[in-house]
């Protein structure tokens, strides 16, 4: 299999482990991930926007809770994922936008065997930056390692 394969069915199986929940709400899709990196993107869509019919923060928020954690989680393994949680976010809004696609970079800076930090932001399809933010992340019991744990389906 290929480097290029690989990869594609590594974001497939990305977008299938979260495509429930309340990622799969907000619309979250992966367009590339590999170690300490991760970009994500969101379509808008009117129940995203605020009363200002702009997008809302909380969707800004999750976009780059999701891209710091992954930004330390990538697993190179078919079947197997690495599981993170949030201790602290810090977000800074920066701009607005009411239609088109968002991303979000998110980049693994630091850590140790356990708890990492990363830097994100968010961009609308101009490249304007929207957010920016930094987290503290804590890698969940089993997922220590790069080979992760095995996906219980159910």
């Amino acid at each position: 299999m290929s480097d290029a394969d690989s990869t594609a069915m590594a974001l497939a199986e990305a977008d299938a482990r979260f495509a429930e929940g309340f990622p799969a709400l907000v619309g979250l899709r992966f367009l590339h991930w590999q170690e300490g990196r991760v970009e994500l993107a969101v379509t808008i869509r009117p129940e995203l926007l605020n009363l200002g019919g702009v997008i809302h923060g909380g969707v800004l928020a999750t976009l780059m809770d999701v891209a710091g954690a992954c930004a330390g989680t990538w697993c190179p393994y078919p079947g197997r994922i690495r599981k993170a949680v949030t201790l602290s976010m810090t977000t800074t809004f920066t701009g607005q936008c009411s239609a088109g696609e968002i991303r979000a970079v998110g980049i693994r800076r630091a850590g140790g065997s356990r708890i990492y930090n990363s830097t994100m932001e968010v961009f609308d399809a101009d490249n304007h930056l929207l957010a920016i933010g930094e987290g503290t992340f804590r890698l969940r019991s089993g997922s220590e390692s790069a080979d992760g744990v095995a996906i219980v389906e159910g």
